[in-house]
């Protein structure tokens, strides 16, 4: 009966290389369906490669939990087969997980870990060991057992430093370092978690770091959203360029891979025919065997695995090759996310350290390919218009939230990059589309809705509607759990009050800035306590406590110069403090600054910045009576105020300007509690950790994202009250 369910085996993978993957499922079926017994062993070997199948190409989870269930009892009853063991628990605990059975799956893999440390001190031991310390450390985060979570990686991380394997520390390090970034307990645990994979990274062979690409991209990005979240903006830059460049780099290979792949199958079409003369099959023969050779030594993990599992990516259609970015090697075989999530993080990247400086050409661009990026996936996971929560399939929704979190967050960039160009109609079409995905994935990208509120806040601040924009950013606050958010959206609110300018106002205002300033040195990063000087000085000011503003906003703009490198914050700081040292009877300087702050304006777009240093700046030509520059001057403010009436003008008759401004929140249909049970379970420690909250979308972590870069638009908050 062996010869039989060899037979059947080889069919089975005959049609699943044809893409039949239903028919090699039935030829394996038909070995534990068969009314002639066949040995345990066998029926448990058939029953391991349906539940493969079955997660690798389909959505049917419990199809594959069913099998593996069934092949558990018969190892039960076999006294060895200890790799057959630990690969029956690990898919079966990759199965809990896709139905959100977090329990079932803990008891699995204490189980497997029982197994692993009973069984010796073999390397084969000691990775399957790694596989279920990863694999636990993932369902304890998703309980929120962080201190648990990081135990199970410090095991994962002995038993690679046991086996002398390094690449395998890295990726526990990493590891450990997302979990500190999620939970941030106090900056110098963090800081040593960073520390701990510099000195493993440095400690591999530079070759060997350089084809660890899934392992370089996940300690670059870590370390970027590191580095933005205590705001050294400076220091992130480096990492990002090297992401980069390990793009490009990887990109290129996979065309000189796809190439190569070309000129295989040519070859091997040619030396099918028959009529070949003997000397054209032996250098065709060479030929292939040439290519053979390039395409092995261009492989990864992966690809030198063959039988592999695949914990990372369920429900996938076929991955063509070089698709993975691994972070360890087999048995754990695992990525964090799919090389598409983890190259429209590289885009988004860009932006986020790009934006702030003014680099709108680049940003665009990154914009423009990572979005279509997303798209593509989406459709891929069933996403496509009309589709809504409801209607993923179960092992869809994790990897959807992936994409769809990243999509809003370049959404939102665009919306603020737009809205600092004075692009309105382009901003509340962006802003639009994300207001659409939040109504079709309401517990998907439920922490999305404070963002959107903020946005909305900012649109209508943009465009001179103050107290709707108070309206929304308050709202905004109350949508979110980030103590973070909360001030930075209360300062947002008290500009937009100080903007309306009347004493009821200015006391909102005041009542909105006095608590978010006397615990701005309570936060992390600089990000809180610039946007609380800015902001009180600006109240200061209009309060005529002239000097006192001047020093609160001298040292609200070194903080920001040195620390966040936001050029629209420091041209709004050159501003207003060229409008104290002209109230102040200093002259010179007077000019020194608005010069700066109007060369920032230009680099950045941005009109109302531009017509609002070009106003103080005919102030002080008037004082100076420099008549010609004033005239100069007053000409050109009114080229740039008709410039921005006509795109007000155009925003205003918009069909989306009402439905945007309007003091309402957006409504979305509940679901019932086991659809946001579903929605909400986070990712799989592979495929890891949650992305958004480290990037900085989760109520739970206030991270850096792209919004967070202060975006404090006082051209247009301020200019009228100056």
């Amino acid at each position: 009966m062996e010869a039989v369910a060899e037979g059947l085996w080889g069919l089975a993978d005959y049609q699943e290389q044809r893409g039949e993957i239903g028919k090699a499922v039935k030829c394996l079926e038909a070995i534990c369906q068969s009314d002639v017994s066949f040995f345990p062993i066998v029926e448990v070997k058939t029953r391991l490669r349906i539940a493969t199948l079955l997660l690798k190409h389909s959505h049917n989870v419990n199809h594959a939990k069913s099998h593996l269930e069934r092949a558990q009892l018969l190892l039960k009853s076999i006294p060895s087969c200890f790799d057959l063991k630990c690969r029956a628990y690990s898919l079966l605990s990759q199965c809990y997980h896709l139905v959100g059975a977090i329990p079932p799956q803990k008891q699995v893999l204490h189980k497997a870990l029982e197994l692993s440390a009973s069984a010796g001190h073999e390397i084969t031991v000691k990775l399957w060991s790694c596989n279920f310390n990863s694999q636990l450390a993932n369902a304890l985060i998703i309980e929120g057992d962080y201190r648990s979570s990081i135990s199970a990686l410090e095991a994962g991380f002995a038993c690679a430093t046991e086996i002398c394997y390094p690449e395998l520390q890295m990726f526990f390090a990493t590891c450990m370092l997302h979990v500190h970034l999620m939970q941030w307990d106090d900056e110098n645990t963090v800081q040593l978690a960073v520390t701990k994979c510099d000195e493993v990274w440095e400690s591999l062979d530079p070759q060997k770091g350089q084809q660890c690409l899934g392992l370089l991209f996940y300690n670059e990005l870590l370390h970027i959203f590191y580095r933005l979240r205590i705001c050294d903006y400076k220091n992130a830059t480096p990492h990002v360029e090297r992401l980069d460049a390990a793009m490009k780099a990887d990109l290129q290979q996979m065309q000189h891979v796809q190439q190569l792949a070309r000129e295989l199958d040519a070859v091997n079409q040619s030396l099918s025919r028959s009529d070949l003369h003997h000397r054209e099959r032996s250098a065709l023969s060479e030929k292939q065997a040439r290519l053979q050779h390039q395409l092995s030594s261009l492989s990864t993990w992966s690809s030198t695995a063959k039988g592999s599992l695949e914990p990372a990516y369920f429900g996938n259609m076929k991955r063509t090759y070089g698709d993975k970015l691994e972070l360890a090697p087999p048995p754990i075989d695992g990525e964090w996310l799919p090389k598409s999530a983890v190259y429209a993080l590289v885009d988004l990247m860009m932006v986020a350290s790009g934006r702030p400086k003014g680099n709108f050409k680049e940003c665009a661009k990154r914009i423009q390919s990572g979005m279509l990026t997303i798209q593509e996936e989406l459709v891929k996971l069933g996403i496509t218009d009309g589709v809504r929560e409801v209607n993923l399939q179960h092992s869809a929704i994790w990897m959807a939230g992936v994409y769809l979190m990243l999509l809003m967050q370049f959404l939102e960039n665009k919306v603020a990059m737009e809205l600092t160009r004075s692009e309105f109609v382009e901003a509340q079409e962006a802003l639009v589309q994300m207001k659409n995905w939040f109504m079709r994935f309401p517990t998907i990208l439920q922490t999305c809705e404070s963002i959107i509120e903020m946005l909305r806040g900012q649109y209508a601040h943009s465009v001179g509607c103050y107290n709707e924009a108070a309206f929304h950013y308050i709202e905004a606050a109350k949508l979110t759990e980030s103590k973070s958010m909360q001030a930075i959206y209360q300062i947002y609110a008290a500009v937009s009050y100080i903007c309306i300018g009347d004493s009821e106002s200015s006391t909102q205002a005041l009542d909105l800035i006095g608590p978010v300033y006397r615990m701005m040195d309570s936060f992390v990063g600089v990000r809180e306590k610039t946007t609380a000087l800015f902001a009180y000085g600006l109240l200061l000011m209009k309060q005529q406590d002239l000097q006192e503003a001047r020093n609160r906003l001298a040292k609200g703009l070194q903080l920001t110069h040195t620390h966040l490198g936001n050029l629209q914050l420091v041209s709004q700081y050159l501003t207003i403090l060229g409008s104290l040292a002209l109230a102040l009877h200093d002259p010179g300087q007077a000019r020194e600054i608005l010069r700066s702050s109007l060369t920032l304006a230009k680099k950045l777009s941005d009109i109302p910045a531009q017509i609002w240093v070009l106003s103080v700046m005919t102030a002080l030509y008037k004082e100076l009576g420099e008549r010609g520059h004033e005239l100069e001057n007053l000409e050109f403010q009114k080229r740039r105020e008709d410039d921005l009436q006509k795109r007000l003008v155009d925003a205003h008759s918009s069909i989306h300007h009402i439905e945007l401004i309007d003091k309402v929140k957006v409504e979305v249909q509940q679901f019932h509690e086991f659809d946001i049970n579903r929605a909400t379970m986070g990712p799989s420690m592979s495929a890891n950790l949650d992305i958004p909250e480290s990037v900085g979308l989760s109520a739970q972590l206030p991270a850096p994202s792209s919004s967070r870069l202060v975006d404090l638009d006082m051209g247009r908050r301020g200019k009228r009250k100056v």
